[in-house]
């Protein structure tokens, strides 16, 4: 029989279409690289995806559309240095001295032979970075040599690259380390660092207030060297060439994360991406400076949600957008008057920070640790809302699973596997839970118990409840998310309960 070579043709041309389009949507590595973002004070209420009217997040929003948006995912602490230890680690941060906020010059707190988040993935074969904030200490020492080779710090604990800052925006040293250097830093103008006593002649907002473009909110210790027209915490000398502009932070740590992004295109990778925002000092770019009417701190919110869209045009761009599990969250609960007088308070105009909860930054109550948690991977994650409990700290034994790494029982004794929950394969939740703030609060089954303690119950330089009482608080958490009602009169006996099991955890070792 004679084929006619026309119809071959065509049906050469037809397979060779096909094969092509199915090349392209075929994703380049078989396992999902993972991006884990984390905001910095940004409150439960802060996105319009969780209930903000007066503030619009679209990029962010379109992110929870495409995943899980969990309503009771949580941070352990109201506190950015414990929290971020813990899902480091898999441990609680108050089983450990030394995990409160740190200096700019606090040694390594993070432990460099034990499993961690990252390095479960560095065992597993992907390629791992973390760009923004750290904050978890670096060096054997308080005392360290800012000129040399700055370590151990992030590469030891299980990063390939690092692109950080050392602390926070609002304590010095102000530069910027990549792997173990400071950038731009010029020899003949050597760095020196200080949280005790003022070194060199850098001018600070206590004594200079003039030279201030953002005042410091009174007692709260952003009045020490000026860099870049801001008082911050501590004191600091040399290093001119290489000190940050705040108002290019966010976009210089955008670039460093889209770099390593388009550079691993074709192995898998993890990505911690820690941004800065809301935290203080709240400088935006530009571009955003007054958009959001709510003041400096809702102008950043808005520079948060743009590099949000920014990372997933990255992805789409290279056709990895499919084949990576973006996990979205904050490191605590917000905060408005935290160092520095710019309009945080003054042109709230009805935005609630923390949603329908009392409490932030700094708090035992659900403000301070229950914040915005979504975790996106299209075609893999039926869209959805969840009501399950979890927290970041799952995040070590989840993924030790879901890469197959096994870790020793001791490592990561608090943390749990949920996985399944974070896909979307699983309504349940953790049923036991510890939450730090100014007090140490557990949460069973919905029913929280706060235990009693010194101290006030209303923070007054940051105006934030902090949940202190010296009586005990039980509140049953799906009727009174807000914690307006204390039970613990009436149900003596889950108080006891409570209290009971908390004091056993504590003793796990």
């Amino acid at each position: 029989m004679m084929i006619n070579r026309s119809v071959l043709m065509l049906a050469f041309i037809a397979s060779a279409i096909t094969a092509n389009s199915q090349t392209k949507k075929k994703p380049v590595n078989s396992r999902p690289n993972v991006i884990y973002i984390c905001a910095d004070d940004l409150g439960y209420g802060d996105l319009s995806c969780y209930g903000a009217t007066k503030i619009n997040t679209p990029n962010v929003d379109k992110l929870a559309a495409s995943g899980i948006r969990f309503t009771n995912g949580h941070c352990t602490s109201a506190t950015c240095t414990p929290s971020r230890y813990a899902f480091m680690t898999g441990k609680y941060p108050w089983r450990k001295q030394g995990t409160g906020i740190l200096p700019g010059d606090a040694a390594l707190i993070i432990p460099t032979d034990k499993a961690t988040l990252p390095n479960i993935f560095k065992r597993a074969g992907y390629k791992t970075a973390i760009v923004g904030k750290w904050h978890l200490g670096l060096g054997e020492a308080v005392a360290k040599d800012w000129n040399g080779e700055v370590k151990p710090g992030p590469n030891e604990v299980g990063f390939d690259y690092s692109f950080i800052f050392p602390a926070t925006a609002d304590r010095v040293p102000t530069v910027f380390l990549e792997n173990h250097k400071v950038v731009a830093l010029d020899s003949n103008d050597p760095i020196a660092v200080d949280y005790t006593k003022k070194v060199g002649n850098d001018p600070t907002g206590r004594e200079h207030p003039e030279l201030l473009k953002l005042q410091s909110s009174p007692g709260q210790g952003h009045d020490q060297t000026i860099v870049n027209g801001i008082g911050r915490i501590g004191y600091m000398t040399g290093g001119k060439m290489a000190r940050w502009v705040d108002e290019e932070v966010s976009s210089t740590f955008l670039a460093k994360a889209e770099g390593f992004i388009e550079d691993h295109q074709k192995q898998p990778f993890f990505l911690y991406l820690a941004l800065t925002e809301p935290h203080v000092p709240r400088m935006p770019a530009t571009r955003f400076k007054g958009k959001s009417g709510l003041g400096l701190r809702g102008d950043v919110i808005l520079q948060l949600d743009w590099t949000i869209g920014e990372i997933r045009k990255q992805l789409k761009l290279h056709n990895m957008d499919k084949n990576t599990i973006v996990i979205f969250t904050s490191d605590n609960g917000p905060v408005l008057d935290d160092g520095y007088q710019d309009e945080a308070v003054t042109k709230l105009n009805g935005h609630t920070p923390a949603g329908p909860m009392r409490g932030g930054k700094y708090s035992a109550l659900e403000g301070g640790t229950r914040i915005p948690f979504i975790v996106s991977w299209p075609g893999n994650i039926k869209p959805g809302v969840s009501d399950a409990l979890v927290s970041q700290i799952d995040m070590l034994a989840s993924f030790s699973s879901f890469l197959k790494q096994s870790i020793p029982a001791d490592n990561s004794i608090d943390s749990e596997n949920m996985m399944n929950t974070f896909l979307g394969k699983s309504n349940k939740g953790r049923s036991v839970y510890i939450e730090q703030g100014g007090a140490l609060a557990i949460v069973k089954d919905g029913w929280k118990f706060i235990t009693p303690g010194k101290g006030a119950a209303f923070d007054k330089l940051v105006g934030i409840e902090t949940g202190n009482s010296p009586e005990p608080q039980l509140y049953r958490l799906k009727d009174d998310i807000g914690e307006k009602h204390n039970l613990a009169t009436q149900y003596p006996e889950k108080v006891k309960e409570l209290a009971e099991l908390l004091n056993t955890i504590k003793q796990k070792k």
